[in-house]
């Protein structure tokens, strides 16, 4: 069942099982508000046991880029288009979130983002390998991010 993603009253439904659920659910937030200032798009999560395509989708650019595939469980998901940019995004159980911004236009702005939720280690499979930059959130305390840039064509 989707859930509409809503970033005046912070929940953590979806996000229970996580040890850092509330600033998981802070990070989703995040996303949310940015995308309805900036889009005016609603962000919509499906449980990730309901979402295998986008799952696929996104495990299938991280091992073909950069051979990772990462062991926490993932909790949901969402996947949509706004303007010519399709989004997609996993919220695993550690807290860490993946985001996929591909351009259907523009081979030259599309990337892979990493966002650790406050409170969380970094994963074993991005350690050494990404620099994270910090970002300060009302919604999602202190927000550590990186990214790298896609090659290929998905």
């Amino acid at each position: 069942m989707s859930y509409i993603v809503d970033f005046k009253n912070v929940s953590k439904i979806g996000l229970e099982s996580s040890p850092v659920a509330e600033a998981l659910a802070g990070l989703r937030a995040n996303e949310a508000r940015y995308f309805m200032n900036k889009y005016k798009h609603e962000f919509t999560v499906v449980p990730a046991n309901e979402s295998r395509e986008t799952l696929d989708y996104v495990n299938r650019i991280l091992k073909e880029e950069r051979d990772l595939e990462f062991a926490a469980k993932p909790l949901e998901t969402s996947c949509f288009q706004v303007e010519k940019i399709k989004f997609a995004y996993v919220f695993y159980e550690d807290g860490l979130e993946v985001n996929v911004m591909y351009t259907v236009d523009n081979p030259k702005k599309r990337a892979v983002g990493f966002k650790l939720s406050e409170g969380m280690e970094v994963p074993r499979e991005l350690e050494g390998t990404f620099k994270f930059a910090r970002q300060k959130s009302k919604l999602a305390g202190i927000i550590r991010g990186s990214f790298f840039v896609i090659k290929g064509e998905y």
